[in-house]
């Protein structure tokens, strides 16, 4: 949003002196069938984000001026939420632990993506590859051949390649490290309904994640320049393999890649929604369609994810996604929420470190509808143009008196999309 809009929504988070560092619909993974999940959610689970996400099937605040939500829903799993104030507009069975495809993805980049510059290079070892499952969604690296950290980003973000995940993960010291930290990550997030048991999200027995957790880490990672920016990138080149020409002369071509996010990319019969600016999409055997979006319209920012729609029909996961996001936009501002997406464990604890100096409506760490920024601070976009942006990982922020940090979240989402080619 222009950083003169009036009516841009900010919120605030405050902590103590430590800034948290925290196919084309391609199938990410066509595993072999593992134990499938239950048919029907659990009577109890998670409270967290509020006691109403708990309970089984849909829970929303009707009331007079609130719309109806979309009949057409068969996903098992889904939620709406203000990205920006956290609150849970409405949810379905929102802590119903299911498989997350490659929507796992996003907890890996939010995970490893500040591990390196972009700039960084890395020669493919025969070994990198190793294990990656068979059908796996791939971006086309190839052994011997060099690439760089953004190339492999783009591969992980556009064409949910498994293989760049597993040479990310080599470079950072193997797939078992990865894991282990993607779950320490979870945990930091508050993300309690997620284990991750491969870096890729191909299906493995123990793998889950629920709505409000894939929420919670796009939140997180939306935070994040670079993710920002992969994840909501149309089409890119990608490097190709070194061969001989004529001439005999070797020499290294590239191929277009393309978003296997619909909402994003379009496709025959899904259009690409207006203001989406990402995030990921997965489908494997045993977590069917999975996708967290983002989008921006009129100067709010919704998150929407939705898990394994149950009708059967192409892109159905876009279709039902898109339908509430329309209600989400509509409802805003008029319909109760009925939870919020915590902030990371780090700042809740240090909010209540924090006490008194902590900010009106800021107690406990809560992020819901009372709380209001004490400071703002904008920073410029990097070369790239794209726009203001301060986030829990990183950015300007604002020393206070007491010894606390002030971050601004504001979120550069109308910079994505006029960088995106309209259809």
């Amino acid at each position: 949003m222009p950083a003169t809009e009036k009516t841009v929504r900010r919120s605030a988070l405050v902590a103590s002196a430590v800034l948290l560092s925290t196919a084309l619909t391609a199938p990410a993974a066509l595993a072999a069938p593992g134990p499938k999940p239950s048919a029907t959610p659990p009577a109890h689970t998670s409270i967290v984000g509020g006691e109403r996400l708990a309970k089984p099937g849909t829970q929303v605040n009707l009331a007079a001026g609130v719309p109806v939500l979309p009949k057409e829903l068969s996903a098992r799993s889904w939620i709406v939420a203000d990205a920006e104030s956290g609150e849970v507009l409405a949810a379905h069975n929102a802590h119903w632990r299911l498989a997350p495809a490659s929507t796992l993805k996003m907890l890996f980049a939010d995970t490893l993506l500040p591990k390196w510059p972009r700039t960084t290079t890395h020669r493919v070892e025969p070994s990198d590859l190793a294990g990656v499952g068979a059908g796996s969604s791939m971006v086309g690296v190839k052994e011997d051949e060099t690439y760089s950290v953004h190339d492999l980003w783009l591969g992980v973000f556009l064409r949910s390649g498994n293989d760049a995940v597993h040479v990310l993960s080599a470079m950072n010291g193997g797939v078992d490290k990865t894991v282990q930290e993607m779950n320490e990550h979870a945990k930091e997030l508050q993300a309690l309904d997620t284990h991750a048991v491969s870096p890729d999200g191909y299906d493995a027995p123990g793998q889950v994640s629920s709505a409000y957790d894939l929420t919670l880490i796009a939140r997180s990672g939306l935070q994040k320049k670079d993710f920002r920016e992969y994840c909501s990138t149309v089409r890119a080149q990608f490097p190709g393999e070194t061969k001989k020409n004529k001439k005999g002369k070797r020499v290294r071509g590239s191929f277009e890649i393309q978003n296997t996010n619909r909402l994003l990319s379009g496709d025959y019969d899904v259009p690409v929604y207006q203001g989406i600016a990402g995030v990921k999409n997965g489908n494997t055997t045993n977590a069917g369609a999975t996708f967290t979006g983002v989008a921006e319209r009129d100067g709010k920012v919704l998150l929407v994810t939705v898990m394994n729609p149950q009708k059967k029909g192409s892109n159905e996961v876009y279709k039902e996604t898109a339908r509430l996001f329309d209600w989400g936009f509509a409802a805003a501002g008029k319909v109760e929420p009925v939870g919020e997406l915590v902030p990371p464990k780090s700042v809740e604890e240090a909010n209540a470190a924090a006490g008194p100096s902590a900010s009106p409506g800021q107690a406990g760490g809560g992020t819901g509808a009372g709380s209001k920024p004490v400071a703002s601070a904008d920073t410029g976009g990097g070369a790239d143009g794209m726009g203001v942006a301060l986030g829990i990982a990183g950015g300007v922020v604002v020393l206070l008196a007491g010894g606390a940090f002030l971050v601004n979240r504001r979120w550069p989402l109308p910079d994505l999309v006029r960088r995106r080619p309209r259809p």
